[in-house]
């Protein structure tokens, strides 16, 4: 079976961003969708350190690294962007301004609970960060995932296991093989993206995954 590539991801779920949103880009895989977005849809990125109008990651050889984006990457600012502190950042995440925020994920839970700062391994220091604030703040939160982690164990499971960022805070998840929505009755899959059995597909889930035509 052919799994997503992580750009190839990100490039799928930018496709599902409404045109005119505000957006919070997360660290790490979800900084991709950056470089997938359609300028005509004036989707306004959001970067927590301080950005509104952030653009795609900086062309080799263009960077600025004094614009980067949360995850320290060089980036481009857009026409009409704008810079302010972390007071005024924090008071967009918190106070409901944000349309979407897309994360990544360690786990999510068949009740949209959110563990995606800590592996909860002794000795790690405690950094949940500026997530805990996304995702009860954002009206959407989108998170963009690996379908099963490296040792091949579920991430979209019942409950989850490890240090929580959010409690039902997630909407919609997008892996390598699915995309699966949050619903009152657990996981329902939305769209299959590679070439997978029904069988197959809920062998790699971790709690039961619903379909559309199930009774």
């Amino acid at each position: 079976m052919q799994k997503l590539t992580r750009i190839q991801m990100a490039a799928r779920l930018a496709k599902d961003i409404p045109a005119g949103s505000y957006v919070n880009i997360g660290i790490g895989l979800p900084e991709l969708v950056a470089n997938h977005l359609d300028p005509a849809d004036e989707i306004l990125l959001h970067s927590e350190n301080g950005m509104l109008g952030m653009g795609p990651a900086a062309e080799p050889g263009e960077e600025n690294h004094e614009l980067i984006n949360a995850g320290k990457r060089p980036v481009t600012l857009l026409t009409g962007g704008a810079f302010f502190g972390h007071v005024d950042s924090f008071a967009m995440m918190r106070g409901g301004h944000l349309d979407l925020c897309i994360m990544g994920g360690m786990q999510v839970s068949q009740r949209g609970d959110l563990a995606n700062w800590s592996l909860g391994r002794k000795g790690e220091p405690p950094a949940v960060g500026g997530a805990m604030d996304l995702s009860v703040g954002a009206r959407k939160v989108f998170i963009l995932m690996e379908h099963n982690a490296k040792d091949g164990t579920p991430k979209l499971v019942e409950s989850c296991a490890l240090p929580l960022t959010g409690l039902g805070v997630v909407h919609r998840v997008y892996t390598d093989l699915a995309i699966v929505d949050i619903t009152p009755k657990g996981f329902l899959l939305r769209e299959k993206l590679v070439d997978i059995s029904d069988e197959e597909l809920r062998a790699c889930t971790g709690a039961p995954l619903h379909f559309a035509d199930d009774r």
